[in-house]
This record gives structure tokens, C-alpha cells and sequence, in this order.
């Protein structure tokens, strides 16, 4: 009889029914990213104070460092903004129905249709990720919401205006982009609906949707706020893991692989990697790499808006790790493919 009634008197100790917001019990998680980040800028100026050792930070190689880290953020934010406030508002606003609506029923079919619905959404890879969560927790198929989060940074419109004009002249240097980027969403999109599997893609659990009696106000805020403050954590460590690789590997490096059509091509995928360049602004780096083989440029562009550093640590942060390695390394390679074969028919 005691054992029955402290049961009773002790509801917290029951654990939470399957599907149940349960974000508010743990509200730190979403934090946790950035707080990261955070600690270590603060370790390293801690050490810097400590050891005296001041003038380090007015090296070139620290200043140029600073420079990169601080320009991948400022480039990437309003972009992650505008994701993340897309999301809280798919969220609160946008009832479940509509997307079983717009989208075919058939998910073989619904993958293209979203991986062309990328066309009409100005934003990069930073904006795409929170998207394509908020899509997935509203009864999205996943196949379809991830050809969307490949397809929207780089075929929409002011990518492939700012292609134009990095490229003057070069009309078919937008289309190869245009082709390439679509059937690198498209096949991925096809590829996880055929071998991907539902424990490898983590969700965050925080909502599922306007929930009535409660304001919807409130709601966007509540979905903003945690987005935000998870995918910006991720983001300030991409773009410190990106700047580190921009100062240390030296120009002479570049000359190297050059020479090698093929080599070319995957060194210029591997270096869209690193760089983690915004696709609104990667045309104009591809286009200064006149040493490279239009191909070899085109592979840049490609791979760049669907797998870099700050990509897939904003991947692993709403998606998982385990996610984020496999879907990240099998992006990479049908992204490099698809970028060779369409170079080899239009450049």
C-alpha cells in the first residue's frame, strides 16, 4: 500500500510516453554546441594571458586565422538566421497537411519534386539543414527533405546569378552547375529512400507542431531560439576547423595537383571541403582557380554547398553523427561523379 502510494505521489519518476515534447526537461542540449565553441576561444585567450605570450596573436598566420574563422561565420549567419526562423515558422504556422499535399505520395516521386523545390529558396547549406529537420518532423519523408537540403544552396536563383557573373561569358558553366548539383539532390534523395535506415537519422525531439491552446507567437520563438543556438555552435566549430586548413596548407600545394585532370577534380572537391566557402560566394573562388580545368572548377562548386566542415558539423548537431558520416561521405563521391560527367559532356 505505501510502495502504491508513493508511486502515485511521485509522477516525475515516470518516464515519458513515446513521441512527448520532452525539450523542456533538458533545455541545455541545445546550447551545448555553442557553449563549446565558446569555451575553447576562451581557453586560448586564457592560455595567451597566462603565458604572456600576447604578441603570438599579431603573427600573420594567427591574424590570417582570425580573418578566415571570423569571415565564415559573419558570411554563414544571416543565412543561418534565415533556416532557422524557416523552420520555427514551418513549425508553428504551416499545418502538416500541406506537405502531403504539395508533395506526391509516392516517395520515389516526391525526392525530385522536393530536389527542384531547392530552385525557388535563396539561402546556403547553413539555412537547408534546420529546414530539412523541421520538414522531417512534420511527416516529410526523409528521402525527399534531404534532396531538398542539397538542391536549395546550390541551384537557387542567386547562386546561379552569382555563377553567371564569376563566369562571364560562360553560360554552360551554369548549366553544368545547375545539372550537376540537381542530380546529385536527386540520386542521394533515391540512394537514402533505397539503402538508408531510420536509426541512423536522429531528430530532435522538442516539437512536433502547433499544439492547441498554445500560441503560435510563442511556438516560432520557442523553435527559433533552440535552432539558432544549436546550429550556431556547430557552425563557429566548422569554421575554426575550416580557417585552421586555409592557413596551413601553403599556395605551393595548389601548383601541385594542377597539372592532373583528374587529380584536379579531386583536389578541388576535397579543398571545397575544407574551405567550407557560403555557395552564394564560391563562383568567385572557383573562378580565380584559372590554373584548374573548368571541370575541375565546376567539382568546386558542386561539392561545396553539399559537404564542407561546417556542413556536416551542423549535419551531426540535428541529424546525428552517425548520419552525418555516412550521408556526407556518399554525397561526396556522387556529387564528384555527377560533377566529371557533366563537365566531360557540356565543358
Amino acid at each position: 500500500m505505501h510502495r502504491a502510494q508513493e508511486l502515485v505521489d511521485a509522477p516525475s519518476r515516470v518516464a515519458p510516453a513515446p513521441g512527448a515534447d520532452t525539450s523542456r526537461e533538458r533545455p541545455g542540449r541545445a546550447v551545448w554546441p555553442l557553449v563549446t565553441a565558446v569555451s575553447l576561444l576562451v581557453l586560448v585567450a586564457g592560455v595567451v594571458a597566462v603565458t604572456g605570450a600576447a604578441g603570438w596573436l599579431t603573427q600573420p598566420a594567427v591574424k590570417a586565422w582570425q580573418t578566415v574563422c571570423v569571415a565564415i561565420v559573419v558570411q554563414a549567419l544571416p543565412f543561418l538566421l534565415l533556416g532557422t526562423a524557416l523552420s520555427g515558422a514551418i513549425n508553428a504556422f504551416v499545418p502538416a497537411r500541406v506537405f502531403s499535399r504539395v508533395l506526391p505520395k509516392r516517395p520515389a516521386l516526391a525526392v525530385p519534386v522536393a530536389g527542384a523545390a531547392g530552385v525557388v529558396l535563396p539561402g546556403c547549406e547553413c539555412a537547408s539543414v534546420p529546414v530539412a529537420g523541421s520538414l522531417i518532423r512534420r511527416g516529410v519523408p526523409p528521402a525527399a527533405a534531404l534532396a531538398f537540403l542539397l538542391s536549395a544552396p546550390a541551384v537557387n536563383p542567386i547562386v546561379l546569378a552569382s555563377t553567371a557573373v564569376a563566369f562571364p561569358g560562360a553560360p554552360e558553366m551554369v548549366a553544368a552547375r545547375l545539372l550537376a548539383s540537381m542530380a546529385t539532390a536527386v540520386i542521394m534523395g533515391w540512394l537514402w529512400l533505397r539503402l538508408g535506415r531510420e536509426e541512423w537519422l536522429r531528430l530532435p525531439a522538442h516539437r512536433t507542431g502547433h499544439r492547441p491552446g498554445h500560441s503560435r507567437w510563442e511556438e516560432f520563438r520557442l523553435g527559433f531560439q533552440h535552432d539558432f543556438l544549436h546550429a550556431g555552435g556547430f557552425l563557429v566549430l566548422g569554421a575554426m576547423a575550416a580557417a585552421t586548413f586555409n592557413v596551413a596548407v601553403p599556395r605551393s600545394v595548389l601548383d601541385t595537383f594542377s597539372g592532373s585532370p583528374w587529380l584536379s577534380v579531386l583536389f578541388l572537391a576535397g579543398l571545397a571541403i575544407v574551405l567550407a566557402v557560403c555557395s552564394e560566394a564560391d563562383a568567385f573562388v572557383a573562378a580565380s582557380l584559372t590554373g584548374f580545368s573548368p571541370t575541375a572548377r565546376l567539382a568546386f562548386m558542386v561539392v561545396g554547398p553539399m559537404v564542407d566542415l561546417k556542413l556536416i558539423a551542423l549535419q551531426s548537431g540535428t541529424f546525428g553523427r552517425a548520419f552525418a558520416v555516412r550521408f556526407s561521405t556518399a554525397t561526396a563521391v556522387v556529387a564528384v561523379a555527377c560533377s566529371a560527367l557533366v563537365g566531360w559532356w557540356l565543358l
